[in-house]
């Protein structure tokens, strides 16, 4: 007597990520690799007091490229961000021009005092280079950072700039470096998106760029999220739902007279952004629209008031309402007048006593 063993599906794989080399980018999609890194690197040739400094995290933030180039101006400052900064600012005192690299995390969470008195209050040309901002890495509360721009946007002085692609950056580093006081770049590393380039796109600090018309929907985007408004406005074409894309890479200083502009009429105004709903593009672009006296209504796309999971990056998009289908679902429920349960959606209760 034989027995068998019933035949069992085979298992589904499971999605992995790594936190510190994991793209956004879609299968197939046109990418450019390390971006910031061959921009500096290449400014670098033309401009001899630009220098680069690492938290131990070269590798992670691209500033390895540079480090390759030019070895005898990049200076590796060890697990340090405070005293980076400050290292950072006596540079620029005597006339270098400091791209000071970590993680989006580190430079906010950790560093702030040294970021806001040592490098804003003199105004010096110090740009600090934030990795994984937002949610680009599958690693959790520890490395997400979701609230970096809550964070920096009442500090005086700093430029704040969320490139979309690696048209963005590439473009960005030498308006950068020829800014005269302290900028905050989120960067977008390793294979980074190539999207804007199909779109006549030049990035100008602090200037908003409308990429798209429509006379439905407005959606008023900065960051990755941009490239997801677009690939959302391509495919509500099929629903014959006509979206207009405002590419917004400086979220300080904000060009209000753009974001009036593209809120000024009887369209749906959607913002997205790879940020918390809380401090970011959207209360931005609310406190615009409010203080010009509009009473434009504005649907967020945002990530959550909360802190996030950990896992991989697809899902958690998925999860969190920054995938394309997620953006084409917000809009469609927006035009219908149906509450999309998004970050907005409702508080939490306060505590009782």
């Amino acid at each position: 007597m034989t027995s068998t063993t019933p035949a069992t599906a085979p298992r589904k794989k499971r999605l992995t990520t790594s936190a510190m080399i994991a793209s956004f980018a879609d299968p197939g999609q046109r990418t450019t690799n390390a971006p910031f890194g061959h921009a500096l690197a290449r400014l670098a040739e033309e401009r001899p007091e630009i220098v680069g400094l690492s938290a131990d995290l070269a590798k992670y933030t691209d500033m390895h490229i540079f480090r390759e180039a030019h070895p005898d101006r990049f200076f590796q400052m060890g697990m340090a961000e405070q005293a980076m900064f400050g290292a950072a600012a006596g540079m620029a005192e005597v006339g270098l021009v400091p791209f000071a690299s970590t993680y989006s995390v580190f430079a906010t969470r950790r560093a702030y005092d040294f970021l806001c008195l040592d490098i804003a209050e003199p105004n010096l040309n110090v740009n600090v280079i934030g990795g994984l901002p937002g949610l680009t890495t599958g690693y959790g509360p520890s490395h997400q950072a979701t609230e970096d721009i809550a964070i920096l946007r009442g500090c005086p002085n700093l430029t704040i700039v969320d490139p979309c692609d690696s048209v963005d950056i590439e473009q960005a580093v030498p308006a950068l470096a020829a800014a005269p006081g302290p900028t905050y770049l989120r960067l977008l590393r390793g294979a980074v998106p190539t999207v804007l380039d199909e779109y006549g796109y030049q990035f100008q600090l602090g200037k908003a760029a409308e990429l798209r018309t429509g006379r439905d929907v407005v959606i008023i985007s900065s960051g990755l999220m941009t490239m997801r408004a677009l690939q959302a406005a391509t495919q509500l074409e099929a629903d014959h739902i006509d979206v207009a894309v405002l590419h917004v890479p400086t979220i300080k200083p904000l060009d209000r007279e753009a974001i009036l502009r593209a809120t000024g009429t009887d369209r749906l105004v959607v913002t997205a952004e790879n940020h918390t709903v809380v401090g970011g593009l959207a209360e931005s672009v609310a406190a615009t629209i409010a203080f010009a006296g509009q009473g434009t209504r504005v649907i967020p796309i945002a990530l959550p008031d909360e802190f996030l999971a950990a896992g991989a990056l697809p899902t958690l998009h998925d999860r969190y309402g920054l995938s394309t289908s997620a953006v084409v679902a917000t809009i469609k429920a927006g035009l219908a007048g149906r509450s999309t349960g998004g970050p907005w959606a409702a508080d939490p209760a306060p505590p009782t006593a």
